[in-house]
């Protein structure tokens, strides 16, 4: 156990806590694929919502048609004032075309349009379904520091399961990458982006007006977008990251479509962007090495702490990891983001509609 401070409030899981916090006045996104849908996690994480009673739960579900009504149907049975967009909804999927806003749907894309009707509650708080985990701790946890003058709060975790260190993409990509940059650059959107000890964790909490600024990238880069703007709508003063002990998360294999190497890209595109957004101007033509080098350092920090555990650890697959990564390592290439929905030509009203519209249709 460790009580450091980084430099953004670091909250510590020093007794176990529940602490208190306004679950009252936050709704809580959950964005679903169908493959969660009546899971063992996901099963978990709503019946422990249940016991957390926040003001409305926005599932933001991806599903086809044949499976959407089956998930309404299980989602159904929790006693959780719900509001259901079913994301693949032809309803839905007018209104965002109709608003010029048609492009590339993934994860990023569901926690959007969530975002913009969870954001008519006081607090947001988004997390994901499939954490074996959960606890009932979570919301109110990321939720206390928003409670006490912050504007936006992350989770962060352990990632050891099966006698192995997990949590390749963040341990592997994200930290050393932030590694190089902050060896070369001496900003502060880098000094922010390696506060975060879980930096890609899919959970965090933030007040109505910081939801309603994020841009939000459609697919994996998700996380480390909602990084840099936060940056600039809360900065170091009004962030905090909170302990959420240690969680089980599905595991994705290096290569396939959905796999950590397509990941890589897309996170690597929203980290480029961020820091080049905060006035930093890599040299392309050396991050790569320096990226390797970083990485190189710290699979051998790995190895001893996983050493030190008893924990089985492959030190080549790591690199040969290390390596596919490095593809990734390059501009950023063209921006997709969401707008903010501040600024959105959509309206949550019309987002709810159309989900109401979709989900009549189908059930």
């Amino acid at each position: 156990m460790e009580y450091v401070q980084e430099r953004v409030a670091t909250l510590h899981d020093f007794t176990d806590p529940v602490p208190d916090a306004p679950t009252d006045r936050a709704a809580v996104v959950v964005p679903m694929t169908e493959r969660d849908h009546a899971s063992l996690a996901a099963e978990r994480v709503f019946t422990a919502l249940e016991r957390v009673g926040p003001d409305r739960v926005v599932v933001a579900l991806r599903a086809d048609e044949a499976t959407a009504p089956r998930v309404v149907d299980w989602l159904d049975r929790f006693d959780l004032a719900l509001d259901v967009l079913w994301c693949d909804g032809p309803e839905v999927n007018e209104a965002v075309d109709a608003a010029g806003l048609d492009g590339e749907r993934g994860k990023g894309r569901d926690v959007w349009l969530a975002l913009g009707v969870a954001a008519r509650s006081e607090y947001v708080v988004v997390h994901d379904a499939d954490t074996k985990t959960y606890s009932k701790r979570h919301v109110p946890r990321l939720l206390f520091p928003l409670d006490h003058g912050r504007s936006f709060s992350k989770g962060y975790y352990a990632r050891v399961e099966n006698d192995r260190l997990y949590g390749r993409l963040f341990r592997l990509f994200y930290a050393p990458l932030v590694r190089a940059l902050a060896d070369a650059h001496d900003a502060p959107v880098v000094e922010y982006l390696g506060a975060f000890r879980y930096a890609l964790a899919g959970e965090f909490a933030a007040t109505c007006e910081v939801a309603r600024s994020l841009r939000v990238q459609r697919g994996w880069g998700l996380e480390v977008g909602t990084l840099g703007d936060a940056f600039d709508a809360a900065g170091v003063a009004g962030t905090a990251q909170v302990d959420l002990g240690k969680h089980e998360h599905d595991h994705r294999a290096v290569s396939g479509p959905s796999g950590l190497s397509t990941m890589s890209q897309q996170v690597g595109a929203a980290l480029l962007r961020v820091v080049e957004e905060g006035g930093v101007a890599p040299d392309y033509g050396t991050l790569s090495n320096r990226y390797r080098e970083a990485a190189a350092t710290l699979v051998d920090g790995y190895a001893l702490d996983a050493a030190f555990n008893g924990l089985s650890y492959d030190a080549a697959d790591e690199r040969e990891q290390v390596e596919t990564y490095a593809d990734a390592v390059a501009p950023p290439g063209e921006d997709t983001r969401l707008p903010a929905w501040s600024e959105a030509p959509l309206s949550a009203d019309e987002v709810v509609a159309a989900a109401e519209r979709d989900l009549e249709a189908i059930r």
